[in-house]
């Protein structure tokens, strides 16, 4: 009798449940449930409507029930950065904001001025960016300091939708890596940092590997879904999740998705100077691990823009037009703060064109055409770095998550880095959520043994520069 476990996947644009078992040593994937999710905007602030995402969390759990396959274990994962905070009675003090929120503008100032940000790098390993929790906190300390004052738990979303399964408050590590707030040779908060910022720092738990187990469901929650199971810790942060289902150990990884984030393994965190100035992250991964990444606008772009033309048209009728217009020459740098949360895409991506002297894109071939070509742009300028910041040379990039699928903008990758480009799986978060399940239960044995189960049983697709063909491993 198979053995099903369950990965609660949810990104900033959708979340979806899959089941998973072992068949003849291949890892067998279902989707049983999938539902929309975007930032809400309430009186000018971008939200997150939790208890609307618990509600589809639920639901997904019940379709487990509907179709008779019941997990031994489940595990969820969301992006970073976002969080609540908890008063004594357990309940949510004030807004959950969404990272595009617009709140910690000149945060970075106020934080400066308790830490410079050379020293806040050298001693975290994450890269500036305005949306990151340290920049939220501060936010809460200087707008609504009545907060701190009643905050008893700290928890990042993934953690507290599993104590509202559970009961139980844990926090996930590589997920708390992603605040800025983490030592990375201690892996636990960096507690002096907390201090010296004016945080509370009695609110922070101690952080715990994926692979932990955080409970069983709660009696309310059995009866609302019909069954019990474990509640384990993955990479709650979608990327530490796809990194883990990246098919081999040796290469470039390219997480593609609302963000792309371009990156290596390395067995330390590298918080040298040169990384910071050049953007570079050391995230928190499996097993101790660190992602050594870029973060890069992503198909945030398409999907907006998708989401302006009132989605008349797929993903694949996009990249489709794209290819079509592939002679138009403008370009954007995908990364400038502008594309984060404009009003429009559309006319931002026009606008900056028209700024900068280039021909402006009309019709939505000609837009997708800048945006895809403008990321394979970015993405071989992060190449160049990370092998002059690693002084190695990579020969392939592993591109996984839901972008893999982009055939076109494969090519152009490949063709932009001349790397060899492997691209798959496509539910790349939602496979390491369940394979750091499996090894927890010794189904596989550890990382190097998941990740050549993950070659073994999805179709993983090679692009070659100069556009030389195709062909399937």
């Amino acid at each position: 009798m198979e053995e099903y476990y369950l990965a609660v996947d949810i990104g900033a644009s959708s979340g979806r449940h899959m089941l998973a078992h072992l068949e003849a040593g291949r890892l067998r994937l279902e989707e049983v449930y999938r539902f929309e999710n975007r930032m809400t905007n309430k009186d000018g602030k971008r939200l997150w409507d939790l208890n609307r995402l618990f509600r589809e969390i639920l639901n997904g759990m019940k379709k487990c029930r509907e179709i008779g396959k019941l997990p031994v274990s489940m595990s969820i994962d969301t992006w970073a950065v976002d969080y609540v905070l908890l008063d004594e009675q357990d309940r949510i003090l004030g807004d959950t904001f969404g990272y595009r929120d617009q709140r910690t503008q000149g945060m970075d100032k106020a934080v400066c001025s308790e830490i410079p940000e050379k020293e806040l790098y050298a001693r975290t390993g994450i890269q500036k960016q305005i949306f990151n929790t340290v920049y939220q906190l501060m936010a809460v300390k200087k707008q609504t300091p009545e907060l701190f004052e009643q905050a008893k738990t700290f928890l990042m979303l993934p953690d507290y939708f599993q104590f509202l399964l559970t009961g139980n408050k844990v926090s996930e590590y590589t997920n708390a890596t992603t605040t800025q707030l983490v030592n990375p040779r201690t892996r636990q908060w960096d507690l002096d940092l907390i201090q010296k910022l004016g945080y509370p720092e009695e609110m922070f738990l101690p952080l715990k590997l994926p692979g932990t187990e955080v409970g069983m469901l709660r009696s309310e929650i059995q009866k609302q879904v019909g069954y019990t199971c474990r509640v384990v810790l993955c990479g709650s942060h979608d990327t530490a999740s796809a990194v883990v289902a990246m098919p081999d150990e040796d290469g470039l990884y390219l997480s593609s998705g609302t963000w792309s984030l371009m990156g290596c393994e390395l067995p330390e965190a590298d918080c040298r100077e040169e990384s910071r100035r050049a953007n570079f992250t050391n995230e928190g991964g499996y097993d101790y691990r660190f992602r050594y990444l870029k973060n890069i606008m992503g198909l945030w772009m398409i999907q907006s823009v998708r989401q302006e033309w009132e989605q008349r048209y797929s993903f694949a009728e996009i990249c489709s037009m794209a290819e079509k217009e592939s002679g138009f020459p403008a370009r954007v740098d995908v990364n400038d703060q502008c594309f984060l949360a404009p009003s429009n895409m559309t006319e931002t991506i026009q606008e900056y064109c028209r700024k900068s002297g280039q021909e402006v894109p009309e019709t939505p071939g000609e837009v997708a055409a800048v945006i895809y070509q403008s990321l394979a742009k970015s993405y071989h300028e992060t190449v160049l770095e990370i092998e002059r910041l690693t002084g190695r040379t990579y020969d392939r990039i592993y591109i996984i998550g839901g972008g893999s699928n982009a055939a076109y903008l494969n090519r152009l990758t490949a063709d932009a880095t001349g790397k060899v480009i492997l691209a798959g799986p496509a539910e790349a978060t939602a496979i390491g959520n369940i394979l750091a399940q499996m090894i927890r239960d010794r189904k596989i044995e550890n990382l190097c043994k998941a990740r050549a189960c993950v070659k073994k049983s999805f179709e993983i697709r090679e692009y070659r520069p100069a556009n030389i063909g195709i062909t399937e491993k």
